[in-house]
């Protein structure tokens, strides 16, 4: 292999993509706040190993990692859990009963923490947004298909 191929393979990895910053306020729970903290502790000391083995491409990475979570951490703008178990908030557990009989059971959380398949819905997403302020026995309208909020947690 070439010299000149190699250092293009090195350069390239040096410049990777920043990651995008969402515009939305960086609403956290107390458990996505401890993400974020973990992931800048995880990434400081990956960053760190790159160094001392002189690994471009895991520096590149690190680096570009560590300038997002670093900026999510100094936006963070933690939300107590609701005390209001009436409405739906940010930090509710809403569970929905939808048309075809699906009942599903989400936590409204910040959106470095959500992760539908595990059960959490960033507060900007469309369902989200749907929820918020709704109470028991409302109807929300969820894929053009209604749903109705069956509980609230």
């Amino acid at each position: 292999m070439s010299r000149a191929f190699v250092k293009e393979l090195e350069d390239a990895a040096e410049e990777l993509p920043e990651r995008p910053i969402s515009p939305h306020p960086n609403l956290v729970t107390a458990e996505g706040l401890a993400h974020i903290e973990a992931e800048v502790t995880r990434l400081q000391q990956e960053h760190a190993a790159a160094q001392a083995a002189n690994d471009r491409t895991a520096l590149a990475r690190t680096a570009r990692d560590l300038r997002y979570w670093t900026a999510r951490r100094a936006t963070a703008q933690l939300v107590p859990a609701p005390s209001d178990r009436s409405k739906v908030h940010f930090g509710s557990t809403v569970t929905i009963v939808r048309n075809d009989g699906r009942r599903q059971t989400f936590r409204i959380v910040g959106e470095d923490e959500a992760d539908p398949a595990r059960g959490t819905l960033s507060h900007v997403s469309p369902l989200a947004r749907a929820l918020f302020g709704k109470q028991v026995g409302d109807t929300i309208e969820v894929a053009q298909k209604e749903a109705q909020i069956v509980e609230i947690a």
